[in-house]
């Protein structure tokens, strides 16, 4: 593994992750879309709903790092050096950022338009 390039990153996370690496990605395509739109649509952020995206987006960070150990069979047990940490600290990273995203855009298309004071 002499050249780092997108082709040889995308054939090891389709090597460690299988199948799910395709609907992982369209989940997160889906996600960033459908927030993007929800913000411009409001014109800006709802502090009410980005709270409540926050600590949703905790339980996504807990639920990425238990679905990656469930993904590649291993467990906290299997974590040797730091490198193996601070891979366990980025999944959950992207996994907090991706629900907070996700449950964002879903509150905000649930919820409707932004109500506007008079």
């Amino acid at each position: 593994m002499k050249d780092l390039d997108l082709g040889t990153l995308l054939a090891v996370f389709q090597e460690m992750l299988g199948w799910t690496l395709w609907p992982i990605i369209a989940l997160a395509v889906l996600a960033s879309l459908a927030f993007l739109w929800v913000v411009l649509r409001d014109r800006s952020l709802l502090s009410r709903r980005l709270v409540w995206a926050e600590i949703c987006g905790l339980g996504g960070g807990i639920a990425a790092v238990l679905i990656m150990q469930a993904v590649t069979h291993s467990g906290f047990a299997d974590l040797g050096g730091p490198i193996d940490w601070l891979l366990v600290l980025g999944i959950f990273a992207f996994g907090a950022i991706g629900a907070a995203l996700g449950c964002y855009a879903l509150f905000g298309l649930l919820a409707g338009r932004k109500q506007k004071t008079a």
